[in-house]
Order: C-alpha cells, then structure tokens, then sequence
C-alpha cells in the first residue's frame, strides 16, 4: 500500500512542478498577473482554464493523445515525463534509504527529503530550459531542508554537537566551494545561484565526506556531459553549461548510494 500512496504523491508531485516551472518562469518574464501557488491551470497555448479531469497526471496526458483538448494544440512530453521521474524518485527513496526507515525520525528524514526534491526538480528543469536558479524556487527548498534537519537534530539525534559539527563541515564544503570559485572568477565560471544551491545539498546531506562526493559525482556527470557535446560541435570551449542540474542528480545519487564507499573509506582510515 505504500508504494501505491508514494507512486501517486509523486505523480501529483511531477504535475506541480510543471505547473511550478511554467508559473515561475512568466513571473520572472515579468507576468504579474500570474501566481505561482494558486490561480487555476491554463493551456499556455490557447489559454483556456482547463478542467479538474484535463489535470490528472500521466492519464490526462495519454487519453487527450498528448493534446490540448481545447485547441488541439500538442502538450509537451515534458509533462508525463517529469510525472514518471517524480513517482520513480519518491519509490527509490523510499526503497533505498541509507538508514532504512523504521522510526518517526527516519520518515522525518525521508519526508523532508521528498518534499526538498520537489524543489530540486523543479530547479534542476528550469536551469536547464533557461540557465538561472530562480530565488523563488531555491529559498523555500532552503527552509524545507533547514526545517527538516533542525527537527530531525533537536528531536531525534543523540549526538548533537557532532551531527551539528558534520552538518555545518557539509554545508561549508557544498557551499563555501562555490563561493570561492564565484569569487574567484568574478561570476564567470558559475552562478550566486549554485552557490545558494549548494546551501540545499550541503544540509540534505549532512555529512562533508558526503558533499565532497558529491562534488566528484557532478563533475563526472557534467564531464560525460560536455565531452560528447563539444566532440559533436553543440557546444565550444568557453560555452556555459548550467552546473545545477548535475548538483542536484549528483545529491540525490550520493544521498541514497553514496554511504557505502564512505564507510569502505573511513574504514581504510582505521
């Protein structure tokens, strides 16, 4: 029954970031008429509001044929992809979670992680439609994360001061090394935006062994990337590339995989 219940929060989840994404993006154009939390959905085609039964995630999109049934106009594939990919990280999440989930803090940590890649998805679609990691996506995705590790510390952790220590150490390094690269480059290299990111995955990690792999994990990503597009003529030396979005895969992938070569490597330590 839980995998059923966490399939179809992620659905709904996927059709909200959509939703999310489009909302944020015509604020940022200038549309002030446009709300991003409420205001009933519209063809941005034809603009005609559309009914409960033209929203269902995943089926709307399959029975309509992927168009509008307004103007006939196609709907963007964009739409049951990021459906399916939400559904399939909510029930990864929840299979795969490094502390399994038995207690009321493992759900406090998993639903705060859940609620955050709501957010992270949303950031990771609009950096790479428009190269920008908008503030009004980034700051309540901060406040969820910080909201969620600060009960999971004050209520279910029994080591404070280290777990406070090794989440302070995580945020700096997710962080702080932006920030110096930021700085460094006066902005040429990567954006205030990734550094505020880096705010987001330093705290869902929580761990600064975790935030260098993760590090390491997004720049293999981003090199597997820009390689084949630069051998290909898509992109040249000197082309920007939006680093966020292997951020955010990179957290995700380290968050739920990445404990056991940390433990192997603490271990080579002992």
């Amino acid at each position: 029954m839980i995998f059923v219940i966490l399939a179809a929060l992620g659905f709904m989840a996927g059709s909200f970031i959509s939703a999310l994404v489009w909302r944020t993006r015509q604020q940022e154009k200038g549309g002030k008429n446009f709300s991003i939390l409420s205001g009933r959905s519209v063809c941005p085609d034809c603009h005609h509001t559309l009914a409960w039964y033209d929203l269902i995630p995943l089926l709307s999109w399959l029975l309509l044929r992927g168009r509008c049934r307004y103007c006939g106009r196609p709907i963007s594939w964009q739409y049951p992809v990021i459906e399916l990919a939400m559904a399939a990280v909510f029930l990864t999440s929840y299979v795969f979670w490094p502390s399994g989930v038995f207690g009321v803090g493992d759900w406090v940590l998993l639903i705060t992680w859940l609620v955050a890649s709501v957010g992270l998805m949303a950031l990771l679609i609009y950096d790479l439609k428009w190269m920008l990691l908008p503030n009004k996506i980034l700051y309540p995705t901060l406040f969820v994360v910080v909201a969620g590790r600060l009960i999971y510390l004050l209520s279910f952790e029994p080591d404070k001061a280290q777990a406070a220590a090794a989440w302070a150490l995580s945020v700096a390094v997710a962080s702080g090394l932006f920030w110096l690269i930021f700085v460094a480059s006066a902005g040429k290299w990567i954006g205030y935006g990734d550094v505020r990111l880096g705010l987001i995955t330093g705290t869902i990690l929580a761990d600064p062994l975790l935030s260098l792999l993760m590090i390491f994990v997004a720049s293999v990503l981003g090199t597997l990337v820009a390689l084949p597009a630069l051998a290909t003529g898509r992109k040249r030396f000197g082309s920007h590339i939006p680093y966020g979005p292997f951020l955010i895969l990179a957290t995700g992938i380290v968050l739920l995989f990445g404990q056991t070569p940390i433990d192997w490597y603490r271990r080579l330590l002992e």
